[in-house]
């Protein structure tokens, strides 16, 4: 009920004429994207809600290890951390409407939120997720590397998830992906202000728009391949609509937080 009565407070707040820092879910999915082939990004996964009798996909998530996944903070506010098992998580999917065979489904123990985050300048927007129940790696499983501590991704990187095409629009059924660049932190304080983005964010997202993360993705990896092999530069978190012109997607810098990942995730 928590993610519903969440859904319809961030939509209101979206639709608000500001330029705070804005939630996208509910309103958001890959814009400007492509299908992703099965077992391309096979540490996305699928984070739902069952509690109301079918399985709502509300956030993304990716796979740390075969026990903890990585996922936006706001994602779990409000959530039982020390019993969820009303959420859980798809690892393998790729056409969330169809059975393919690769998906495996598995209800969360705990959640992790990190102790500093504030729901307001949505500063530390991270969280963990434990497994009921390792996953088994293969072909269309598999976990995404982290950052070293203060690397400063850069060039393009991949956004993917299974949130609106546009903004305010419906949602595919396919896993979706997109090419993003990393913005400036100088240029995207001049489109956010000064004040609204933290030494521990990244943006990302093209000058033109037209391409973004939007509602639906929350939570998901951005994937950056800056020196060779992907890993988790950013997780989906914030931005002033989606695709929009100068207003590139914010997201948690993760090589802010790679200490504190493995010392929770245990």
């Amino acid at each position: 009920m928590k993610s519903l009565v969440l859904c319809l407070l961030l939509a209101g707040a979206f639709a608000a004429p500001s330029r705070k820092p804005t939630f996208r879910r509910g309103l958001n999915k890959i814009v400007g994207g492509t299908d992703v082939t099965p077992g391309e990004l096979p540490y996305q996964l699928s984070f739902q809600d069952v509690s109301f009798g079918f399985a709502f996909h509300f956030c993304g998530a990716s796979i740390y290890n075969e026990n903890w996944a990585i996922c936006a903070g706001h994602c779990v506010q409000g959530e039982d951390m020390n019993n969820p098992d009303y959420l859980q998580v798809v690892a393998g999917e790729h056409n969330r409407n169809v059975d393919e065979g690769n998906e495996q489904t598995i209800i969360l123990s705990k959640i992790i939120q990190h102790e500093d985050y504030n729901g307001f300048t949505i500063s530390n927007d991270i969280s963990l997720l434990q497994l009921s129940q390792p996953l088994t790696f293969n072909d269309y499983v598999g976990p995404i590397a982290l950052p070293e501590a203060g690397h400063a991704a850069s060039g393009e990187c991949i956004v993917s998830g299974w949130g609106a095409l546009f903004e305010g629009g419906s949602f595919p059924s396919v896993l979706q992906k997109v090419s993003v660049s990393i913005v400036f932190d100088a240029e995207c304080r001049d489109a956010y202000g000064q004040n609204d983005l933290d030494d521990s964010m990244i943006c990302a997202g093209v000058p033109e728009g037209g391409k973004d993360s939007c509602q639906g993705d929350f939570g998901g990896p951005l994937a950056c391949f800056d020196p060779g092999s992907p890993y988790l530069a950013g997780i989906v978190s914030w931005g002033y609509g989606c695709a929009r012109p100068n207003y590139p997607g914010v997201y948690p810098e993760v090589a802010y937080f790679v200490d504190w990942v493995p010392a929770n995730a245990v």
